[in-house]
């Protein structure tokens, strides 16, 4: 990777990928793309290039590849679980249209092309335990639809027409610098906002629903890592599993109350991420990215929530409570 852009860099993801590639890479060759109304702001914006890039907009991604020189594209693009099934025509829209336009570019200006997949491509009747690399995915939800879709269209693009198009499935993703934006696996990160905040919190999933999940600078290096791996070693592509925890809510809720004692937490479910945690695996198998990138996560349940913790009472100005 040279120079880089970012499509959806403002986002939940993009945002913090961004600044970890101009961190790696020259800051003025890492392109940060946005679409009006989400503009950059702050570090994001001032600490490298920013480019106006509607992903249903091939004559914007084009003209942004040529500009800055592209030889790598990041998609971020996507509408998340929940929303995307408020509003399914956009999400199919940006999700599948979207990536259309992006491997278009990328064959006709020869770039590497990397777009995020999810755990949320399988279904329920995928085998939920160590869920294989290679297995059936009839996901439920159009989230999942256009996830199984973007990886068959990106593997058709590499044999047919030599696209280097690589990805990974994302578990639940938790992080304490982009605020949650409407994905069934948040309630992981809303749990460690009311512990610091010292609120109650609101589960809307019931006990023993079991996700994978990832701390944000596993996922973040995973993006990296991917892109950056010796292609002659990559059996697959699109997409890996990529895996580091897999909990219920109770157990991330007991992990809490080791650092904040007085933490709540009370059942209020919501029908619709219930249904779709259920058909969702309860962990990966990543056997394959290990095998084939050295693909290996850093964070475990322990060291994530004594890092979210702290860094979260950071971003809000809250004193760390004495030791008893």
């Amino acid at each position: 990777m040279k120079n880089i852009l970012i499509i959806g860099a403002t986002g939940q993801i993009g945002s913090e990928l961004t600044m970890k590639l101009r961190k790696e890479y020259p800051a003025g060759n890492v392109v940060c793309g946005y679409i009006k109304g989400a503009e950059p702001k702050g570090a994001l914006l001032e600490s490298g290039p920013a480019e106006e890039v509607d992903i249903t907009s091939p004559q914007m991604i084009a003209d942004a590849v040529e500009k800055y020189n592209i030889d790598t594209i990041y998609n971020l693009a996507a509408l998340l679980s929940a929303v995307a099934e408020s509003r399914p025509q956009l999400a199919w829209k940006i999700g599948v249209g979207g990536l259309y336009n992006c491997l278009e570019v990328s064959r006709e200006k020869g770039c590497a092309l990397f777009t995020p997949s999810s755990i949320g491509s399988f279904g329920e009747t995928t085998p939920h335990i160590k869920t294989p690399q290679d297995t059936i995915q009839r996901p439920d939800t159009i989230y999942g639809v256009t996830k199984v879709t973007g990886e068959m269209l990106s593997d058709y693009y590499a044999r047919r027409f030599g696209v280097d198009t690589r990805s990974v499935r994302f578990p639940g993703l938790i992080s304490y610098v982009a605020p949650p934006g409407g994905g069934t696996t948040d309630y992981a990160v809303d749990i460690y906002y009311s512990a610091v905040k010292g609120e109650k919190f609101k589960c809307p999933l019931k006990p023993g629903t079991f996700m994978d999940m990832m701390y944000m600078p596993d996922a973040l290096r995973a993006a990296v890592e991917i892109m950056e791996a010796d292609p002659s070693r990559l059996k697959h592509r699109n997409s890996f599993n990529i895996a580091s925890m897999s909990f219920d809510p109770e157990i991330i809720s007991a992990k809490i109350k080791e650092y904040v004692p007085g933490f709540e937490m009370e059942y209020e479910l919501d029908p619709l991420r219930q249904a779709i945690a259920d058909s969702w695996p309860d962990s990966l198998d990543d056997t394959c990215a290990r095998e084939e990138w050295d693909w290996k996560p850093q964070y475990d349940l322990d060291s994530m929530t004594e890092d979210m913790l702290k860094n979260l009472r950071i971003k809000f100005g809250i004193a760390e409570p004495a030791m008893a």
